[in-house]
């Protein structure tokens, strides 16, 4: 019996220990109001750009597939984005209302866009020879745009990487894991000590190299450098690619749903990444998404509660193509009219669907209507919660009704003021902010 008891004192303090090592150290973690500020910006834009754009492909995923490997690896002895002007990329993302920029400063193809001490495959060894990371830092600065950069885990390129190219199965036996380690944090403390980054976005966390223990010791050594910095949920090991919700055991502080919008979630913060074309990296004639669907992605998002990081991929020239600065800009005026109610706004309480969502702030809910389906909107049961007044944001009032269960029915104008996104302000006789969510 004495032994029994023994082994199970055993076996508790291991599951305690491997409790207290799977994830971070909750004392260092990024403190909430940090985290709030952060979901308070709602917009952002993602930047995905290299030596790739030279074939118009996929960067690092077509490494070794539609580019031979050897191709590939050296374009970058091509690269001469002569038209690149950080002034004017930073200013497209001012113009859309984003508050925040994400720039790939290394991607899965290992290719570093500053000049890192730790590799020679980077931007100065390029015709180009000019410090891409160091040149947006500043201009984020100037226009008083957050800074973000992107940095890989998983690098294809460098040999002490166990894996090779995407898909490969069988890691190399000669490479040092520990050793890649050494190499990252090497590279990270250049690029917090040097750009001061505002947060960082990781990637490639999957291949079953990368251990989690790996993400924890990462996490931990940036805050050391760093306290405040954000950082995205794919630093640890064994998402698989499925970037789930938070929960103590994942290292980072945001999820990052991918290409799809994230669900209503008050608890864990979030940020949904979408292409305005299909490819993350420039291709030419790619599909661009309709104004419609990128207010509509932006609004169902913040009625989410969650922040969107909207990508483009520049051409081989450093150019953004001009369709897409349109496009961008188009949000931005349509931002200028109704940005009160993303910026600094909570989501929900109503999940967002095809037809609304909801925003709130204060005493004010915010409908965005998508499509006048009927001449009436019908909004669930706001229980407990009176409706004062009802008017288009920037507009006249309209005309509503709320019956003894607090079902409120919105009269909709004729003609929406907006056919892509339409608010419609209510302002209440409490803080709309207190309403539990409504299934």
């Amino acid at each position: 019996m004495k032994h029994l008891f023994n082994l199970l004192i055993l076996l508790s303090l291991s599951y305690q220990t491997k409790a207290q090592t799977s994830g971070v150290d909750p004392a260092i973690r990024t403190s909430k109001a940090t985290m709030d500020n952060f979901m308070d910006l709602r917009f952002g834009l993602f930047i995905h750009w290299g030596p790739v754009t030279l074939r118009g492909t996929e960067i690092g995923w077509s490494r070794g597939n539609e580019v031979s490997t050897k191709e590939y690896d050296n374009l970058y002895k091509e690269f001469n984005p002569t038209l690149f002007s950080a002034d004017k990329w930073v200013k497209t993302a001012k113009e859309a209302g984003m508050k925040y920029l994400t720039i790939t400063s290394k991607h899965h193809d290992g290719f570093c866009l500053w000049p890192t001490a730790f590799s020679a495959y980077n931007i100065m060894n390029s015709p180009y020879k000019k410090d891409i990371v160091g040149e947006l830092a500043k201009a984020c600065k100037k226009y008083d745009i957050k800074f973000c950069i992107y940095f890989t885990v998983l690098d294809w390129h460098d040999p002490n990487y166990p894996m090779r190219n995407a898909g490969a199965k069988d890691a190399d036996p000669k490479a040092d894991i520990s050793k890649f380690v050494a190499t990252m944090k090497n590279q990270l403390k250049e690029i917090i000590i040097q750009y001061k980054p505002y947060m960082l976005w990781f990637d490639g966390n999957w291949e079953h190299p990368w251990k989690n223990e790996y993400g924890v010791e990462i996490y931990s050594y940036l805050k050391k450098i760093d306290p405040d910095i954000i950082i995205n949920n794919r630093l640890g090991g064994g998402n698989s690619g499925s970037h789930p919700k938070l929960s103590p055991e994942i290292v980072g502080d945001f999820a990052t749903p991918e290409q799809k919008i994230g669900e209503l979630n008050m608890q864990s913060p979030w940020e949904t990444c979408m292409t305005i074309c299909n490819q993350w990296a420039w291709k030419p004639n790619d599909k661009l998404k309709t104004l419609k669907e990128c207010i509509q992605t932006l609004a169902k998002t913040s009625g989410g509660n969650g922040n969107l990081l909207f990508n483009v991929g520049p051409m081989m020239d450093g150019r953004i193509e001009e369709r897409q600065v349109t496009r961008l800009k188009e949000m931005g005026d349509w931002l200028k009219i109704y940005g009160e109610s993303i910026y600094n706004t909570k989501g929900g309480p109503f999940k967002p669907n095809n037809t609304f969502a909801a925003t709130r702030k204060g005493n004010k809910l915010y409908i965005h209507v998508f499509e006048r389906k009927t001449a009436e909107l019908i909004l669930p049961s706001l229980a407990g919660v009176k409706v004062n007044t009802a008017y288009l944001l920037k507009g006249s009032k309209i005309k509503f009704s709320q019956d003894a269960s607090g079902v409120i029915t919105l009269q909709l104008p004729e003609q929406l003021p907006n056919i892509d996104d339409t608010v419609i302000v209510l302002e209440l006789n409490s803080n709309a902010e207190n309403i539990p969510v409504i299934s």
